[in-house]
């Protein structure tokens, strides 16, 4: 009896990573410091896409900071303004595209995993301590909301991590799990356990991964809403604040732009899964 391997018809090229070439940030270039495009990969294989930014006129071994969040976000938005305005306080700092977004490398698009994101931050680590003008000993990170715990979990087990710092921390392994505020049901829990479920047999079926939203929520009659979307086209008349917030800036030409999920899509559907089956930082 022979054994057979199922193979796809045609073999699928790594990604290349383009990297675009002007200064396309939502906040203006500072003259303090220098910037550059750079690339690296985690230890999945995954290019990382980042913007390094070094203080002007610096010399010696400089302590350094990975920076990345907000979950939805890119390079191009907050993280790089912290990470401009932290080398311009005298840090060597890194700002990058978490895998499968961004200008970062990884296949399907718009995808999260608490694994590969915290691997992402040691990944990080990795490049600012190849290089020469980095002090090995003196490696931070700044999570920004919904990466603060891939951070977290990053710094519990990669002691090369000698500072951590988080900003609007949010826990995205139970904000999916449980919902916001711990608000699940367990009826609810399981709804959208099926949920995802299911979506994984449409997902297979159409030969894609559709997108939505990567915290599922239920409207008042106790159903699953469904979208496509991370923020809506226009802000409705009565917003939540936590909505007219974010609308405000990654719907608003203050921090629009085009690679971020935040300002234009939503993530795979089925990304809560490995949420639900990986708390972060439970170490």
């Amino acid at each position: 009896m022979g054994i057979g391997i199922l193979a796809p018809a045609r073999a699928v090229a790594q990604q290349e990573t383009i990297l675009s070439g002007e200064w396309d940030k939502t906040f203006a270039k500072s003259d303090k410091v220098d910037h550059r495009k750079e690339t690296f990969k985690n230890r999945y294989g995954i290019t990382l896409a980042a913007d390094l930014y070094q203080p002007k006129n610096a010399s010696g071994r400089l302590a350094a900071i990975a920076v990345s969040g907000p979950f939805g976000a890119v390079k191009e938005q907050s993280s790089g303004l912290y990470a401009q305005t932290m080398a311009e306080r005298g840090f060597i700092t890194l700002a990058f595209d978490p895998s499968y977004t961004g200008e970062s490398s990884g296949e399907p698009r718009n995808l999260a995993s608490p694994d590969i994101n915290t691997e992402d931050f040691s990944a990080a680590v990795d490049f600012l301590g190849l290089q020469p003008n980095v002090d090995r000993n003196r490696i931070g990170v700044i999570g920004i909301c919904g990466y603060s715990g891939m951070a977290l979990t990053a710094a519990t087990s990669d002691s090369r991590i000698k500072a951590l710092a988080t900003t609007s921390m949010y826990d995205m392994s139970r904000s999916m799990s449980r919902s916001h505020e711990d608000s699940y049901t367990m009826e609810q829990r399981q709804k959208v356990i099926e949920y995802l479920s299911q979506q994984r047999w449409a997902d297979a079926e159409n030969g894609k991964y559709a997108v939505g939203y990567h915290e599922v929520p239920f409207d008042e009659n106790g159903n699953i809403v469904k979208g496509q979307r991370v923020l809506p086209e226009n802000l409705p008349e009565h917003p939540h604040p936590v909505l007219r917030a974010f609308f405000d800036y990654y719907r608003t030409p203050r921090g629009f732009h085009a690679r971020s999920i935040n300002s234009t899509t939503a993530w795979t559907a089925t990304t809560p899964m490995s949420f639900f089956s990986f708390p972060m930082y439970a170490n």
